[in-house]
């Protein structure tokens, strides 16, 4: 539910201001062109479901 509010502020912001749009779109494309980056932020997007299964897994 979180995720889909911020998408659509995001897109509000976008559509309301078409400059930061760009900058946006500049940043997605730093950040995918940077594997480490993408890989730190996919970790860190992952981390509670991963503790969460192995504290299922250990109790």
């Amino acid at each position: 539910m979180m995720m889909r509010i911020i998408f659509g502020a995001l897109l509000g912001l976008c559509v309301a201001c078409p400059a930061l749009a760009s900058v946006l779109g500049a940043v997605v494309v730093a950040a995918v062109s940077f594997p480490p980056l993408l890989a730190a932020a996919v970790g860190f997007w992952a981390w509670p479901s991963l503790t969460r299964t192995v504290r299922g897994w250990t109790s």
